[in-house]
């Protein structure tokens, strides 16, 4: 996910002229087999079972290949940002922004109507003399509704000015909801009540955005303003979650975007201004931030609190410095607070900051770089001096929750796992308790590959989170993995012994002539332990037994498109010269591409069914079917479009359910996403029912000896 420009441009221009020559061919290669069908059926010279078992994915092949991924909109810049004082104080209308009735009528009694009119900032002053005078809860909303207009009036051309008169007006809404002299008057199912936290959150949002514009919001920094009220030391503090100060660049509006993107828009309301935070890399930073995109952008809820007795606020004094403090708050960790005895949830907003960092532009290269250009995943990233594939987390590392790693499938990014995300982190129950981490690789080259690449690079995030295998929540992890990322999963739990390596060669490993390297790859790739820390897998439209999209017509297609490192065919080819006997012509090692490996005729996937499953694993699988409707529908009878129900159908499942939905689709399918969060639910409860003192680490009991670390658990090996 972490893709920034690096493609260069005339990759992508040969990329595109590739893909254009290619779909002609493509085109005229399916011409010929119209022509040379021996039958007379269906399409002219092809028979029905043909098209739909050949043709049928060839097309949908060269439909992905002339559309390319189609650009996703995931938010739109509004013309305005919403502000739910819009409507209340007439904010843009010709005659606005202008006060409520309520606060009409008491400019009417004080008879200060006038002074409105004429001289706002005089008004201010009378209106907290007799607020110091005859302290009552409306006229605190007064001021803080007239300050807000003030600030409004004289917002382009004393922008200073209008920071004073916001700051002022979400002081006056924050002692209108909590000082404690008005309790009895406080009525929260009065409309004022609700208009007074909108006052708060619209004035502390209207502040923020000037000292963005000015200075920027730097967590540890002070700012000193000037108030109706009197001098204000204001403090930038971080409050909850694991960032750090260095960790924020800027800070971008949620109410300047529309989602769009993302189905469901999960928000809460209360106090509090949500913030996209933009993340930066930064020297010395800690040795986890390896695992965060580029410009990772995450949720933040800003809160104002003065310091302090309330009662003071409406004094004026400007011989003290009074203190307040801007609280930052990560609402993935943080959901409500404590304010003056009261329990005050924040607002916030979790689905727009997501739905803004999945518009970088170069995220939508990722899955077409990762199947045409492979080995461009290998290239170390300049400013983490790491490869571009590997794990990726959306949020800091927490011990104590267990890890759900998502593996994409064919032609395919993290990207796709974003709608179910979306849901699944917006359960309080399982973002209490779970932490999602992703896992991005090539996708062009064979799953048993991509399967070892992920032994790795699990084994080397347990180093660095847990060097000393003490962490019990990392050997709960549950793997879900969508099409071909299934099958990578899969292969995280079986004991290979030399099942594996028969598919390969005739004779053992150590007679085979080959360099160190190369003798080692085939080692790591082809002899493999069950993964002790995964105790789940959920497998989502994951083709088993091989998938008819991959034959003749689409292997030949796709040999034409991906781009494999020439080292990588040379080597095998002189590895095929200098072991006549020791690797057969039907070695696996002759399939070059993910889609090659694919092939229902390959026998990896026999040796997987009949792999040696760990007795502490559970799967659980979803089967895509397309409802049987339209010309789609008939098409792709009893399969998803690209996996057959037959196929994605897993012997000794702990749970498997049918969903009507495509190939494409059936991972953020609601009956899917609803199936997943069962799962995991499942986990928390089994684990949750264990005797009273004992550990998630006491299952590794299930686990024989020889897959335990020397801690006794984990993948330290």
């Amino acid at each position: 996910m972490p893709l920034r420009y690096d493609i260069n441009q005339s990759s992508r221009m040969t990329s595109r002229r590739s893909a254009k020559n290619t779909g002609w061919q493509a085109a005229s290669a399916t011409r010929r087999i119209h022509v040379e069908s021996p039958t007379n059926t269906g399409l002219v010279g092809v028979s029905p079972y043909r098209f739909r078992r050949i043709v049928f994915p060839a097309i949908l092949c060269l439909f992905v290949v002339i559309t390319g991924c189609a650009s996703q909109k995931w938010v739109s810049v509004r013309e305005t940002p919403k502000n739910r004082l819009t409507e209340t104080l007439m904010v843009f209308s010709d005659k606005g922004p202008k006060p409520t009735e309520r606060t009409q009528q008491l400019l009417r009694v004080y008879n200060l109507t006038d002074d409105f009119h004429n001289n706002p900032q005089v008004l201010l002053e009378k209106l907290q003399a007799i607020i110091e005078r005859e302290p009552s809860i409306d006229k605190l909303h007064a001021f803080a509704e007239l300050s807000y207009i003030c600030a409004r009036k004289v917002e382009n051309s004393s922008p200073e000015k209008a920071i004073d008169l916001y700051v002022a007006s979400a002081l006056y809404a924050y002692q209108y909801l909590f000082d404690s002299r008005f309790t009895s008057q406080s009525n929260p199912y009065d409309p004022q009540f609700r208009g007074a936290c909108d006052l708060y959150n619209g004035s502390l949002e209207a502040a923020l955005r000037l000292v963005c514009a000015k200075d920027g919001l730097k967590p540890g920094k002070s700012y000193t303003l000037e108030t109706a009220a009197g001098t204000w030391d204001i403090t930038v503090e971080l409050r909850g979650g694991r960032w750090s100060n260095e960790d924020f660049d800027h800070f971008e509006f949620v109410s300047d975007y529309e989602l769009k993107g993302l189905t469901n828009h999960y928000r809460s309301f209360g106090l509090g201004v949500p913030l996209i935070a933009v993340r930066r890399g930064y020297p010395n930073e800690p040795d986890v931030a390896k695992y965060y995109p580029i410009d990772l952008s995450f949720p933040v809820t800003v809160l104002m609190r003065p310091q302090g007795d309330l009662v003071s606020l409406s004094k004026k004094d400007r011989s003290n410095h009074r203190k307040a403090v801007l609280e930052i708050y990560d609402p993935l960790t943080v959901t409500d607070i404590a304010i003056e005895n009261h329990h005050v949830p924040l607002e916030s907003d979790l689905s727009t900051p997501l739905a803004y960092f999945l518009s970088k532009p170069e995220l939508e290269e990722l899955a077409t770089v990762g199947l045409l250009q492979p080995d461009f995943f290998r290239k170390i990233r300049p400013d983490m001096k790491k490869p571009i594939m590997g794990l990726y987390m959306m949020q800091p590392y927490e011990p104590g929750k267990i890890p759900v790693l998502m593996v994409h499938g064919l032609w395919s990014s993290p990207i796709t796992w974003m709608e179910m995300y979306n849901d699944l982190c917006n359960s309080p129950e399982i973002r209490e308790r779970y932490q999602f981490w992703f896992y991005l690789y090539p996708t062009g080259q064979p799953f048993w590959n991509s399967a070892m690449q992920l032994r790795k690079d699990l084994a080397e995030a347990r180093k660095l989170l847990d060097p000393t295998g003490q962490e019990p929540a990392l050997d709960q992890m549950v793997l879900i993995g969508h099409s071909m990322g299934g099958l990578v999963s899969h292969l995280q739990t079986i004991d290979s012994g030399d099942d594996y390596w028969k598919l390969v060669g005739n004779e053992p490993i150590d007679s085979i002539k080959a360099n160190k390297e190369v003798r080692e790859r085939m080692r790591d790739c082809f002899f493999f332990h069950p993964n002790p820390s995964i105790r789940r897998v959920v497998t989502i439209g994951t083709p088993h037994r091989g998938s008819r999209f991959s034959n003749n017509v689409t292997q030949w297609l796709t040999s034409k498109l991906i781009t494999l490192p020439s080292a990588i065919a040379e080597g095998t080819e002189r590895l095929f010269a200098e072991n006549k006997k020791g690797l057969p012509k039907n070695s696996i090692l002759t399939i070059r591409t993910s889609i090659d490996s694919l092939s229902p005729d390959s026998p990896v996937f026999d040796t997987m069914l009949a792999g040696r499953r760990p007795p502490w694993v559970k799967f659980h699988n979803v089967i895509g079917v397309v409802p049987n409707d339209g010309i789609f529908g008939r098409l792709a009878a009893g399969t998803d479009g690209v996996v057959s129900r037959e196929s994605a159908h897993l012997d000794d499942a702990e749970s498997e359910i049918i969903v009507p939905a495509d190939h494409t689709t059936v991972h953020a399918h609601p009956k899917t996403v609803l199936e997943v969060r069962r799962v995991l639910m499942e986990h928390l409860a089994e684990l949750d029912g264990f005797p009273t003192g004992m550990d998630f680490s006491t299952q590794t009991a299930k686990i024989p000896d020889v897959y335990q670390t020397s801690a006794g658990k984990g993948l330290l090996r």
